[in-house]
């Protein structure tokens, strides 16, 4: 069984810039992230790839198509799913650990019960002594830390990231992946990762879809990585078989970017 199915989906928004037009963002894809299976989809920017996400948190319906959670056609918020966002969606007047908890306390666990629950999860994610920092004394890594404890805390069946390390440095990003990948590995939840960074989802990923340019984006191609776990994302970059992989995906997606990149120019104009 999927545990996320989108079908058909198509999405139409109303043009801001001319009144009663309308803009397909997505149309009619159908995109599925099997239980335990990590997909990435890359494309070109403003393309719809978070749109996608979007539809698959039940944030956004869909204008047409369907969604469904583990064959269950998805009315609303999807109550299986985390989300972690490109932007971290902490608040900035409660602690590491109060954040963490916040999750757990709307869903009813007692307080005592989700402090103990937040503790363990900042100790995974390697702040087990900065739950009493707030986020303006945490670098932009344990900021990225806390909102990753905040969101697996949950324990969601599916977790939805929306470029969650973009905003980081090469370093970090890279230590972020790789405990992204062991935490993964532990439970084995179903991912679905947007990411811009092609090297990024080849090293993490199952399996990777790509988009065409927008508007009406769509999938143009899907590939699947065979590269042994567990992996280490940064010597993973020297295989032979990750040279190739990224040589085959970058073919499709290379005139999609040029194709976004000229839209992007001529909206600029």
């Amino acid at each position: 069984m999927h545990a996320l199915e989108l079908n058909d989906v198509t999405v139409t928004f109303r043009s801001r810039e001319e009144r009663g037009q309308r803009y397909t963002a997505v149309a009619e894809t159908t995109l599925k992230v099997g239980a335990g299976e990590f997909v990435s989809v890359v494309g070109p920017t403003g393309c719809g790839k978070s749109t996608l996400l979007n539809v698959g948190a039940g944030l956004l319906q869909p204008s047409a198509g369907e969604v469904r959670v583990f064959g269950e056609l998805l009315a609303g918020i999807n109550r299986r799913a985390g989300y972690m966002f490109q932007s971290d969606a902490l608040m900035p007047w409660r602690s590491a650990i109060d954040n963490v908890m916040v999750g757990l306390q709307y869903r009813g666990v007692s307080d005592a019960e989700a402090r103990e629950q937040a503790q363990s999860w900042l100790e995974r994610v390697g702040l087990a002594g900065f739950g009493d920092r707030y986020p303006h004394q945490l670098s932009g890594g344990m900021r990225k830390r806390t909102a990753l404890a905040q969101t697996l805390a949950l324990d969601p069946d599916i977790i939805l990231m929306d470029e969650p390390f973009s905003a980081l440095d090469i370093q970090t990003r890279q230590l972020m992946e790789n405990e992204v990948l062991a935490l993964w590995a532990a439970k084995r939840k179903a991912v679905l990762f947007i990411t811009h960074d092609l090297d990024e989802a080849i090293a993490m990923s199952d399996r990777v879809v790509v988009l065409s340019a927008g508007p009406a984006t769509r999938p143009i191609g899907e590939f699947a990585i065979d590269l042994p776990r567990p992996r280490d994302v940064a010597e993973v970059r020297g295989d032979p078989r990750f040279v190739e992989l990224h040589s085959r995906i970058w073919s499709v997606l290379r005139d999609e970017v040029l194709e976004g990149y000229a839209q992007q120019l001529k909206k600029a104009a």
